[in-house]
């Protein structure tokens, strides 16, 4: 089943929008992010579905993941996300902790960033998939190998990131980047 996370400024904006039941992790507990948008089995009195997230997928219910960014809340709009997106981002300020320990998703892995030096989305992404348990192993190959390797999927359980969604939060972190040198040339 594909896996479908939706990135907001702020995910309950628009969760009071639609109907949505909240999916359950196999602990009982509500699900940080995830919600159905179609019919579950749920408790009427706390709209939690009663079958784990795992167990209703394995009946065909479809989870979204609907997570909240905070780096969009500042976006002006369409136009201004995708001058952000569009813009090369300044690669070489990747090798600078203070900048990094900004970053969505980057802060506190600035020697990760110094050490593989990207200087691409996709050399961006493989940074994101190293920086996770399951292809930590990789930080100390060449380029060309950590390519051929990064995407595929362990053979053990620990946590690592599938190519499409390290692209994605790649392009967030150009966004990130572009935002922070526009609001210190604004400054």
């Amino acid at each position: 089943m594909p896996d479908i996370d939706i990135d907001f400024a702020d995910r309950d904006k628009v969760l009071s929008l639609i109907n949505h039941r909240i999916a359950k992790l196999e602990n009982g507990k509500k699900h940080n992010t995830g919600i159905y948008v179609t019919e579950i089995p749920t408790n009427p009195l706390d709209n939690l579905a009663t079958i784990n997230y795992k167990e209703a997928e394995e009946r065909g219910y479809f989870k979204i993941d609907f997570l909240n960014v905070g780096i969009y809340k500042d976006i002006e709009n369409e136009d201004h996300l995708l001058r952000l997106m569009e813009t090369e981002p300044i690669w070489s300020l990747l090798e600078h902790k203070e900048f990094v320990d900004q970053l969505f998703h980057l802060a506190g892995h600035d020697t990760i960033c110094k050490k593989l030096k990207p200087t691409s989305i996709e050399e961006l992404a493989a940074v994101l998939a190293i920086i996770r348990p399951a292809k930590r192993y990789l930080l100390n190959y060449s380029w060309a190998d950590i390519l051929k390797e990064v995407w595929i999927k362990p053979d053990n359980n620990d946590y690592y990131f599938k190519k499409a969604h390290a692209i994605s939060y790649a392009m967030a972190v150009v966004v990130h980047m572009n935002f922070i040198c526009e609001k210190l040339k604004d400054a």
